[in-house]
């Protein structure tokens, strides 16, 4: 395919340096080359710095960003986002790696469907980098109603198209402001496509950011009551279904793979 559309690519870093190497890696070795990536370092204390300090010096489309103080994954998107001058905007954590032809057979996808916001089927590995044989498939089609009984969208998977429907933010907290800026994106855009064909890895930590279940249940009520506005009982009721919608209905999604 043509590639003449500018791809942004979205990585906040914080002491990522045991991994980020090879997340930067996997972007480089992307099929299609027309493309920026922009790492927003949240004041790492390791060598996180130094390592894509390295890469960027050897490949001018990195691009490095730094928090004088931690302030979030929410707010490095956002400086991230804001700098971004591609027609697409993509998002790849430091832990997570593409596979080579993610951004070519996406963007194939999303202009000849005439697509706004696109997000595929991704596969876990273990924090070693081991398979765990398991694929969370993406949904053929995602409307703003299904996203808020749960995120269906792999953020490591996620693009979508600034030229069309603007640049998209997260909002100002320190956890799921992923599954805030896709319901942002596909309310705006209308619906969401996704594609079958598992095209990441997504590392599954045993100390992640969402690692506490109890703590992550505050913040997604807080994504309905703060967030969207809605008043407390109608975010209690969202969050019900959200319960039954991530413990029942979502894993039907996971498949076991060789």
């Amino acid at each position: 395919m043509k590639q003449s559309a500018l791809v942004s690519i979205i990585m906040p870093a914080y002491n990522a340096a045991q991994f980020i190497m090879k997340a930067i890696a996997s972007v480089q070795k992307q099929t299609y080359t027309n493309w920026e990536l922009l790492i927003i370092d949240d004041n790492s204390k390791d060598f996180t710095v130094a390592n894509i300090k390295k890469q960027a010096r050897e490949d001018s489309r990195i691009k490095i960003f730094r928090n004088s103080t931690n302030r979030g994954a929410g707010y490095s998107r956002n400086k991230g986002i804001k700098a971004a001058e591609g027609d697409f905007i993509a998002f790849l954590d430091a832990d997570d790696l593409w596979k080579p032809e993610k951004l070519e057979k996406q963007l194939e996808f999303m202009i000849s469907n005439d697509v706004a916001v696109c997000f595929t089927s991704y596969e876990l590995i273990y924090e070693n980098g081991q398979k765990k044989h398991e694929v969370v498939q993406a949904l053929p089609f995602l409307t703003y109603q299904k996203l808020l009984k749960a995120n269906y969208v792999g953020n490591l998977t996620g693009i979508y198209k600034a030229a069309k429907i603007g640049k998209i933010y997260a909002p100002q907290i320190r956890k799921r402001q992923d599954w805030a800026l896709w319901l942002s994106a596909v309310k705006k855009a209308g619906i969401a496509k996704g594609m079958l064909e598992s095209l990441a890895f997504y590392r599954v930590r045993r100390n992640s950011v969402s690692g506490n279940k109890l703590e992550m249940l505050t913040y997604n009520f807080n994504i309905y009551y703060k967030f969207l506005d809605l008043s407390f009982w109608k975010s209690l009721k969202c969050m019900l279904i959200f319960l039954r919608e991530q413990i029942i209905i979502k894993k039907r999604q996971i498949k076991q793979v060789k």
